[in-house]
């Protein structure tokens, strides 16, 4: 959350940025603190205090503060170090392993503040679910379309750009696009949402908040991890992902009940 913050305090107004500059500074004091005591501390008005956490992606004071103490618990590591020419095979693993991890603690720390209700109350009701996603997010999607598909629900995968769009311009109100991607900056996912948006659809996005597609979300799952700027490393957002998408499969098989669990049931006896 501080990255988020230190990357958007270029784009506040002059009074919001000492508010930003405070909490990078303090944020164990910040966590704490009311929202006079903030007002107070950065010598600004308490309306622009709430007008930062609003610019900042954020409902209001209490969800900074939320926010803010999840972040401060995650574990302290080293596990964004690249993957170099001079590792080891073992330090490189190592590494890779630790980049996962983190992207998983990264994701469990803001699951409080993420629209899982929302999202499972629009599955719920859908006529079919697309799970889209392009380069390595097709992999994602296609993976969570073979799990939510058991649940009894028609399900498609869209990993290539002229399949999401054409279904994106006949969508129904009734149907839900999830959308995958580590970056959002795709144009041809955003075009895909905005389609499908005009068309009624309600579409989910699994993204970076700061990205084209999350703007065009219905539903937004900020996905903010630090970027593999390593030619070596996987992208760790993908397990993230992955394990998110799983999340919501179970979420939306309790909602349903025993329908889904008599067809979960029924497709695992079908195997031989």
């Amino acid at each position: 959350m501080l990255t988020t913050i230190q990357e958007l305090t270029p784009d506040l107004s002059r009074a919001e940025q000492r508010v930003a500059r405070w909490v990078t500074r303090h944020p164990r004091q910040a966590s704490r603190a009311t929202l006079a005591e903030v007002s107070l501390e950065c010598g600004v008005s308490e309306p622009t205090v709430i007008r930062f956490c609003r610019h900042i992606g954020l409902d209001g004071f209490r969800e900074f503060t939320i926010r803010l103490t999840e972040a401060l618990s995650r574990p302290v590591s080293n596990v964004h170090n690249d993957v170099s020419a001079d590792d080891t095979a073992s330090d490189a693993v190592t590494k890779v392993m630790d980049a996962s991890i983190r992207s998983l603690i990264d994701m469990r720390s803001m699951t409080s503040s993420l629209p899982v209700d929302e999202a499972v109350a629009a599955l719920k009701i859908a006529r079919q679910i697309a799970f889209a996603g392009l380069g390595a997010s097709g992999h994602v999607a296609s993976d969570a379309c073979q799990k939510f598909f058991r649940l009894g629900i028609p399900c498609t995968s869209l990993t290539n750009t002229p399949d999401l769009l054409q279904f994106s311009g006949i969508a129904e109100p009734s149907d839900v696009l999830v959308i995958t991607s580590h970056g959002g900056r795709w144009p041809e996912l955003a075009r895909a949402a905005e389609l499908a948006r005009h068309r009624g659809a309600t579409v989910i996005a699994l993204t970076d908040r700061g990205s084209r597609l999350a703007d065009l979300a219905t539903i937004l799952f900020p996905c903010e991890f630090v970027a593999d700027a390593s030619i070596y490393t996987p992208m760790s957002s993908r397990l993230a992902h992955l394990a998110l998408l799983d999340a919501l499969q179970v979420a939306l098989a309790l909602e349903l009940g025993d329908s889904a669990v008599d067809r979960l049931q029924l497709s695992t006896r079908a195997l031989p």
